[in-house]
């Protein structure tokens, strides 16, 4: 917002996401007119590029279109965990879905792990993978109580768990449960090695190609950006699936942000990942680099598009590393943001009933590695026709709004809540005002604008109506970006759609 105080003009490191930049990887080529395969997978990440990779190895022919690059939006601004120890799930999932289906989320992510190390390690891919213990660590005597019934209800499961009273960090804790035998990775490295393995052979990687539309037949059609691609099976792994209208996904779900720290600590990094139990919980994991050790640090979480003035939670993250280590140096921030299921559990299956053979994955949960490897190989065998031991408790059908009627019915009453507000919600006072890289939502002569200057000084004015169901778009200062508070659509300052579930840019508008 314009003339903010001079603390929220100094943020911490340099805007980039460390996996971007240290492995930036060939660019492919966007589609041609007409595509024809076997399967075409919608969405370049971790999920759609471990089903490619699976599929083409069953004797399919693939085609993976992307709207951006591959294995660089939601993938490229993960912390990159490979573990089934997702802060606290197993009790309630137990509670929630009974110890059978339990069973199958923890086999599953357990699972995930084995497939990861053994493509990487078959297919020579070199991306920092090792084997390290994964610590929930508690910092109250509540905590300490879920800590403890979560380390019951993993034993029941038969997971590799154990309760420590003693944390290698330099916080307050109160006692973490450890699975042993998890792992960490560089996940661009992981991926661009997939990559390679996917185009030959009738198959093929396509970059900036946008896909909007599709229509079931056979073959199905994929409408895109530059052109038509007809598959017998398609696979939506957008992250928020681009078509959520069948199976109304923008119902049960919604976006989650947290903010990413790359730290220099100027001292070697216990062996392990981290992450609180509590909220607002916090996370630590460390990468080697060519010039040492980067600890990435996570945390300040909030609804896409409700957190306000966003530098705020950059500067509260500095603020915790700070405390625990005084010395530390930010050189990196990024931020993440991940789909939340309303009852926690992926989304991995057939799209709905009426989409025979197109699939989804997504509502990850913020637990992207070993649920987006889990997905790719559940779609793949659903696309082969085998049988996989695991689909029953992601499969999107399982949902009923009465098995999480509070999560659903809160859901829906936060999205009808934004698109009230979002009618009278104004800031700032005219366009003239903004200074360069800052953005605000106005009234201007009796109309809503949503203007931005950039950096470069020229002003961008656009119509802040979200191009995926009305509602009106928020500033984001710290990414310099609009984000919609309904369903978590992200555009540039100057509209440009850069994450979904929008898939069409702000409209430009003109003021006198």
């Amino acid at each position: 917002m314009p003339n903010e105080e001079p603390e929220m003009e100094r943020l911490p490191g340099r805007a980039a996401s460390y996996w971007i930049e240290s492995a930036p990887g060939p660019e492919y080529p966007a589609a041609p007119e007409n595509v024809r395969a076997d399967v075409v997978v919608i969405g370049g990440g971790i999920a759609g590029l471990t089903a490619a990779v699976l599929l083409k190895q069953a004797g399919k022919s693939v085609v993976v279109i992307e709207a951006d690059r591959i294995a660089q939006d939601v993938t490229g601004h993960t912390t990159a965990k490979v573990t089934a120890l997702h802060q606290l799930c197993y009790a309630d999932l137990i509670d929630r879905f009974g110890m059978e289906r339990a069973r199958q989320y923890a086999d599953a992510n357990m699972a995930a792990i084995g497939l990861v190390e053994g493509l990487a390690r078959e297919h020579g891919i070199d991306c920092d993978l090792v084997r390290r213990p994964s610590y929930t660590f508690a910092q109250s005597n509540h905590g300490r109580k879920r800590v403890l019934d979560e380390v019951e209800a993993a034993t029941k499961l038969n997971l590799p768990v154990r309760f420590v009273e003693d944390v290698p960090l330099p916080l307050h804790t109160e006692g973490a449960i450890v699975m042993d035998g998890q792992a960490q990775f560089h996940p661009r490295k992981y991926l661009l090695g997939l990559a390679q393995m996917i185009p030959g052979e009738g198959s093929a990687i396509y970059e900036g190609t946008r896909a909007l539309d599709l229509t079931v037949g056979e073959p199905i059609s994929v409408k895109t950006t530059a052109g038509t691609v007809q598959a017998d099976d398609v696979v939506i792994t957008t992250h928020w699936p681009f078509d959520d209208k069948p199976g109304a996904y923008y119902t049960r779900m919604h976006q989650s942000v947290s903010y990413v720290l790359g730290v220099v600590l100027g001292a070697p990094f216990p062996d392990g990942m981290f992450i609180g139990a509590e909220e607002p919980s916090i996370s630590f994991r460390s990468q080697p680099m060519a010039d040492g050790e980067l600890v990435l640090v996570t945390g300040q979480e909030h609804r896409a598009g409700q957190g306000g003035d966003t530098r705020k939670y950059y500067l509260a993250l500095e603020r915790s590393v700070k405390a625990a280590y005084p010395a530390a140096e930010v050189r990196y921030r990024w931020m993440t943001q991940d789909n939340i299921t309303v009852d926690h559990v992926p989304y991995i299956g057939q799209l709905a009933h009426e989409t025979p053979h197109v699939y989804v994955a997504t509502g990850f949960k913020k637990w992207g590695m070993t649920h987006g490897t889990v997905a790719g190989r559940i779609l793949s065998d659903l696309i082969v026709g085998q049988a996989n031991p695991w689909a029953e408790v992601f499969d999107p059908a399982r949902f009923k709004p009465t098995a999480a009627a509070g999560a659903f019915v809160a859901q829906g009453a936060n999205v009808a809540t934004q698109m009230v507000e979002g009618l009278f919600r104004s800031e700032g006072h005219h366009p003239d005002r903004l200074r360069p890289g800052e953005g605000a939502v106005m009234t201007v002569h009796g109309q809503k604008v949503a203007a931005y200057r950039d950096d470069a000084g020229v002003l961008h004015t656009l119509d802040p109506t979200c191009m995926h169901m009305g509602c009106t778009v928020n500033w984001d200062p710290a990414e310099k970006a609009w984000a919609c508070p309904c369903h978590g659509s992200r555009y540039s300052g100057d509209g440009r759609v850069i994450h979904g579930p929008a898939m069409y840019s702000l409209k430009k508008k003109e003021i006198r």
